[in-house]
């Protein structure tokens, strides 16, 4: 099933998409909600059925299918994508074998979930703004410390999952040493649809989805890769993060970024603030996955930067 949430009017509800129609559930009903009870598979029954209402899906806005989930989490599963960022900044694409040993994850911004064909506006004060075309997997059933093996059977579906990124301000946190902050606060795109793993299964070689994806700025292809080419699977990756630490339902789990799916590994100036490539407002950016559906968004002006004041140094009192 392809699982939406959608705006009709003032009123928002979770339903399943059949066709060009969206089939709702009762009002109050969220994606969060049912994944969180195990309800999922009887409410899509329920929706199939009997829905509360149906509606055209021309006549509806789709939301993020999870505008809240309890956790965001993102992997960096194409070990490409690093060299590549590497190549592009002029540095050894030789990765330390420290990157063999385990998938590397950061904990992203819950709070900041936008959906398929919301407007993005530029993080405050960043002049490279960046796309990451990415898919999420959602988990249905909790878990901790799972097999490899095993780990997949947890993921309830998947979603394009779109990691904006302010590169500049990523170099500021990348100083800092402490992990990723004001870089990656501003928005994480979500949908536009929460496609259960069934339904994609059609996709499947050798064990994985071998899900075509791409993205476009302004109509123009900026990449194309497929997510069986993952370096470390998705059952990895949640073993890996579950190990030691409980997986809730409906946490969100990124691969990570497509070899060639952000603006920064194809940064062709020795500096890369001179890259003109960066997003402007007016920039429309589209991400696209065989099965998965398309997104397709507006990069708007952000806010103007109130200064802060530099901390003292030495423990003077400011």
């Amino acid at each position: 099933m392809k699982w939406v949430t959608y705006q009709a009017g003032a009123d928002v509800r979770t339903g399943v998409l059949d066709g060009e129609s969206v089939r709702g559930l009762a009002a109050g009903t969220t994606l969060e909600g049912l994944l969180a009870s195990g309800r999922l598979t009887e409410a899509g029954e329920d929706a199939s059925r009997a829905p509360a209402e149906v509606r055209p899906l021309a006549e509806v806005r789709l939301l993020a299918p999870l505008r809240r989930p309890p956790s965001v989490r993102d992997g960096l599963c194409f070990l490409d994508h690093l060299r590549g960022c590497y190549r592009a900044l002029g540095r050894d694409v030789e990765l330390a074998e420290v990157w063999s040993r385990s998938p590397a994850f950061y904990f992203a911004n819950a709070d900041a979930i936008a959906g398929p064909y919301d407007d993005v506006p530029i993080s405050p004060g960043s002049t490279m703004f960046d796309l990451e075309l990415e898919v999420g997997a959602v988990i249905g059933r909790g878990g901790r410390d799972l097999h490899p093996d095993r780990a997949e059977a947890h993921i309830a579906g998947f979603t394009l999952f779109n990691d904006w990124t302010a590169r500049d301000h990523q170099l500021v946190d990348l100083a800092q040493g402490i992990g990723m902050a004001k870089s990656k606060d501003g928005a994480i795109t979500l949908g536009p649809a929460l496609v259960t793993v069934d339904e994609l299964e059609p996709y499947r070689r050798d064990g994985r989805l071998a899900l075509e994806l791409s993205a476009t700025v302004n109509g123009a292809e900026l990449t194309r890769g497929s997510l069986d080419r993952m370096d470390w699977t998705f059952g990895e990756l949640l073993a890996y993060v579950s190990r030691g630490a409980d997986l809730t339902p409906g946490a969100v789990i990124g691969s990570g970024t497509v070899p060639g799916g952000c603006l920064l590994e194809h940064v062709d100036t020795p500096d890369p603030a001179d890259f003109a490539r960066w997003l402007r407002p007016g920039d429309v950016v589209s991400l696209s996955g065989t099965g998965l559906g398309e997104t397709r968004q507006t990069v708007t002006r952000g806010i103007d930067v109130i200064p802060l004041r530099p901390a003292a140094q030495g423990g003077t009192p400011r």
